[in-house]
C-alpha cells in the first residue's frame, strides 16, 4: 500500500540520517583528538558558529564567519564534506555539535580561563616585536596564537575564516592581553617589528582587499550584517556617544559634524567594544580616495571612527 511504501521510505531516510550524524560526530571526535591541527579549526568553527538553539537546528549569528571557517574545515579534511552546509543563511551543523548546541555561551570558557591562569605572559604595554616574542614562548598564548596564523596563512587565505579566528583568538584570553596586543605598536624604521604587528593583527589575510573599499561602503555592508550591526552599534555608543546622541543614522545630520568636534570617550568601555569589533568587516582597511567630493566628509568622519587612534593613545 501507499502507506507502507511511505513507512519504508521514512524508516530508510531516518537510518541514512542517522548513520550520518554517528559519522559525523565520530569524525568530530577524530578532529578532537587528531594531532594534525584539525581540533585548532574545529576550535574556531565552535566560537564563529555562536550557536543558539532554534526549534531542532543550530543557527549560526554570524553567517559569513561561520561558513568561512566551515569552508576552512572542509577545504583542509574533506571527510567532513558531506557533514557541514556551506549555505548563506543557515548553517546545519547540529550532525557536528550534537547536544553542545546552547542558547548561551560564555565569551571564555572555563576551561581556557583555567588555562590562562597558568600563562606568565606580562600585561604591559611594550613594542609588538615583543608581545609576540613573549606569546610564542608563552605556552598557552602559543597554542592560540599557531590556530590563529594556520587559518590566516598568506598562502592559503580565506579572509572571512581568517576573520573568525581573529574573534576566537582575540576573545579567548583576557582582555588585559587582548588589549596588549592590539594596541601594541613599533617605532617607524623597525621592520621586525612591524612584521609582528602585522602577524598579531591580521594583515594582509583579514584586513586587506584589492582596491581597498571606500569607508563608506564597509559601514553600509556592516550594516547589512546583523552580527557585525551590533558590534558597530556598541563601538559607536561606548567610543562615539554624542555622535548616537546627536545624529543615530542620519548621515545628512553626520556630515555637519566636524572631527576637531568629536571627542573620543576613551574609557575602558570603549576600549572593550574596539578589541570587539575584530574580526569584523569595521576592521577592513578602508580609503576615501576617487569618491565624489559631497561624499568625502562621511567617508573621513567613518575612516576617522574606525581606524583613528584617539581613542587609545
Amino acid at each position: 500500500s501507499l502507506y507502507s511504501i511511505f513507512t519504508v521510505l521514512f524508516i530508510y531516510f531516518t537510518c541514512i540520517s542517522t548513520v550520518q550524524t554517528i559519522d559525523c560526530l565520530h569524525l568530530k571526535d577524530q578532529c578532537i583528538n587528531a594531532a594534525n591541527g584539525c581540533q585548532s579549526v574545529w576550535n574556531v568553527i565552535e566560537d564563529a558558529c555562536n550557536i543558539s538553539v532554534l526549534g531542532n537546528r543550530c543557527k549560526a549569528e554570524d553567517t559569513v564567519g561561520c561558513n568561512g571557517i566551515i569552508q576552512v574545515l572542509a577545504d583542509e579534511y574533506p571527510e567532513f564534506k558531506n557533514c557541514v552546509c556551506t549555505t548563506d543563511n543557515i548553517c546545519s551543523i547540529t550532525t557536528l555539535l550534537g547536544n553542545q548546541c546552547s542558547a548561551n555561551k560564555d565569551n571564555i570558557s572555563t576551561e581556557t580561563k583555567l588555562q590562562w591562569s597558568l600563562s606568565a605572559l606580562s600585561k604591559q604595554g611594550k613594542s609588538c616585536l615583543d608581545v609576540n616574542r613573549e606569546c610564542v614562548e608563552d605556552e598557552v598564548c602559543n597554542k592560540q596564537l599557531s590556530l590563529y596564523l594556520k587559518v590566516c596563512s598568506e598562502n592559503k587565505c580565506n579572509g572571512e575564516g581568517c576573520q573568525a579566528a581573529i574573534r576566537f583568538f582575540y576573545s579567548n584570553m583576557p582582555f588585559e592581553v587582548a588589549q596588549m596586543m592590539i594596541f601594541c605598536d613599533c617605532i617607524q624604521h623597525d621592520e621586525s617589528c612591524h612584521r609582528a604587528k602585522e602577524l598579531l593583527h591580521g594583515k594582509p589575510c583579514a584586513v586587506t582587499a584589492v582596491p581597498p573599499p571606500s569607508c563608506l561602503n564597509v559601514i553600509h555592508m556592516c550594516e547589512e550584517n546583523e552580527f557585525c550591526r551590533k558590534k558597530y552599534t556598541t563601538f559607536r555608543s561606548k567610543c562615539w556617544r554624542h555622535v548616537t546622541k546627536k545624529c543615530y543614522n542620519d548621515e545628512a545630520c553626520l556630515e555637519t559634524l566636524i572631527r576637531g568636534d568629536m571627542p573620543c570617550s576613551a574609557n575602558a568601555d570603549c576600549k572593550a567594544a574596539y578589541v570587539s569589533s575584530w574580526g569584523t568587516m569595521l576592521h577592513m582597511e578602508c580609503t576615501c580616495q576617487n569618491l565624489p567630493g559631497v561624499e568625502q566628509p562621511l567617508c573621513e568622519l567613518f575612516h576617522h571612527m574606525l581606524h583613528s587612534k584617539s581613542c587609545f593613545s
